[in-house]
């Protein structure tokens, strides 16, 4: 059952978040390409794809590479920026001709807002102070004199603003006590510059590590406005994760009841944000969050490039659902990353780019941003997909109703060998005619490549009827729908 008529939270659109680090070439020959005279630019044809999908925030510039970036690095005449080794990510050399300035020029054109991670790790609290009054202080200052030697008069006015990454791993191994007062010590200096107050995110949680959730809570909740859980899907183990394209119907369910476990862990860790925060004033970010494989055969380990399927689709909607269902903790998310990394929206090579199954799961759900979450139940005993004893639900769904008063739903059939049906009534609202679109593919590992780019693409969907307040959804296997209902 759809209840039109009990929606109370928001769907906030910084959920549908992109992440953009400097690893592989999510940055260099992602974003940012040589021209035919060497210069490095914009890609028009990426920023056009991601404007489709209503990027609401990138974070950048990472990750683990955040905790070892120094920002002045990246700022001045591309020529004179220096030169450094990128020790995280295959040790290649990172010329910072992408800094700070071609960062906000690409939010700008994106229409998102920025998300930047300070260095906490091997940085200071002044430089990350004169980071945040470089982008946002509008008034007489050596960081805004600075700016405007640079070329820009104006302050971006940046709000999203995480204090460090990881920091119980490769941004410092700290423990949460310990991390806890070095967060507050960075925010203290985190000035408001007029209306312009940063929102603080601190490092939050390793999956499963409630113990790092109360602790950084207890202590230093009253300064945080947002907390950064990670958390990935890997379906074997973390050295040998298994390959994007080629795996069974086991390696299949197992990413779709690891993508599931997300649920619970966002449940548990807002309990026990629940106990210093009744009031849910601090969103849960899910900053860091994807299937991660094993990298494409011939490729640099260091650079985590692997292909997409119809699965990683599936697993992307689903955790979709999950952090709707949750809009009134989840506040923000972050899928990795956006281009040639992890579990991208767009793949390069060369002058060329192709869309992935995930990147179309993103343009589907773009009826969710910033629309009322409404209850989605289902009547009777719930779909479920058996797969050698072990069994989860069959069909995962989320609702809501957009500012013009149209309803949407998002069903998605998680088993690869049976159609399901979905019966349910529409309460509170008179629905006189349905439309919707499917994803789908014949096989398993279904993706686009470079020769076949529209192998998996979004198509219409006519398994959809409405009867009054009855409405009946016929779902393909493995297949996601979005349902239009007027």
């Amino acid at each position: 059952m759809i209840h039109a008529d009990l929606g109370r939270d928001t769907i906030s659109r910084h959920i549908y978040g992109q992440f953009a680090e400097h690893l592989g070439r999510d940055i260099y020959d992602g974003f940012w390409t040589k021209s035919g005279t060497g210069r490095w630019h914009l890609r028009d044809d990426v920023i056009a794809a991601l404007r489709k999908i209503q990027v609401p925030n990138v974070r950048w510039p990472g990750g683990c590479f955040a905790d070892r970036y120094h920002w002045q690095d990246g700022i001045g005449a591309p020529e004179q920026r220096p030169t450094i080794v990128n020790t995280m990510w295959g040790n290649v050399t990172e010329d910072n001709s992408f800094g700070t300035h071609e960062y906000l020029e690409l939010t700008e054109r994106l229409g998102a807002a920025p998300f930047i991670v300070g260095n906490v790790g091997s940085g200071t609290p002044r430089e990350m102070a004169e980071w945040w009054e470089y982008v946002s202080f509008d008034g007489t200052s050596p960081m805004t004199a600075l700016r405007e030697k640079n070329g820009r008069h104006t302050p971006w006015s940046v709000r999203l603003w995480g204090v460090g990454n990881e920091s119980w791993g490769c941004g410092g191994n700290m423990t949460p006590e310990y991390y806890a007062d070095v967060y507050k010590r960075f925010a203290t200096f985190l000035a408001a510059y007029g209306p312009v107050r940063p929102f603080r995110i601190a490092t939050g949680p390793n999956s499963e590590d409630y113990h790092w959730t109360d602790v950084v809570m207890r202590d230093a909740g009253r300064m945080i406005d947002g907390l950064d859980l990670h958390y990935y899907t890997v379906v074997g183990s973390w050295a040998h994760k298994g390959s994007a394209t080629d795996f069974s119907e086991r390696e299949w369910f197992t990413a779709l009841q690891k993508a599931l476990h997300v649920e619970d862990l966002i449940t548990r860790h807002a309990a026990v944000m629940d106990q210093y925060d009744p009031r849910k004033r601090v969103a849960l970010v899910v900053g860091e969050w994807g299937l991660w494989h094993d990298v494409e055969p011939g490729t640099n380990p260091g650079f985590l490039y692997q292909q997409n399927s119809l699965r990683d689709a599936l697993v992307a909607a689903v955790s979709l659902d999950i952090f709707n269902r949750h809009a009134d903790r989840v506040r923000m998310a972050n899928i990795a990353q956006t281009i040639n990394v992890l579990q991208a929206m767009i793949l390069t090579q060369g002058d060329r780019m192709i869309l992935t199954p995930t990147y179309h799961v993103f343009e589907l759900y773009t009826v969710h941003h910033d629309a009322v979450l409404l209850p989605l139940t289902f009547e009777g005993a719930q779909p479920r997909y058996e797969y050698e004893g072990q069994s989860i639900p069959a069909v995962s769904g989320s609702a809501s109703r957009d500012k013009e008063g149209r309803v949407h739903v998002t069903l998605t059939n998680l088993d690869p060998n049976r159609a399901w049906t979905v019966n349910g009534e529409i309460a509170g609202a008179h629905v006189s005619r349905a439309s919707g679109r499917v994803l789908t593919a014949s096989a398993l590992n279904a993706h686009n490549t470079f020769d076949q780019p529209a192998a998996v693409e979004p198509a219409p969907f006519t398994g959809v009827r409405v009867s009054g307040e009855k409405l009946t959804v016929e779902l393909p296997p493995k297949s996601i729908v979005v349902v239009e209902l007027q």
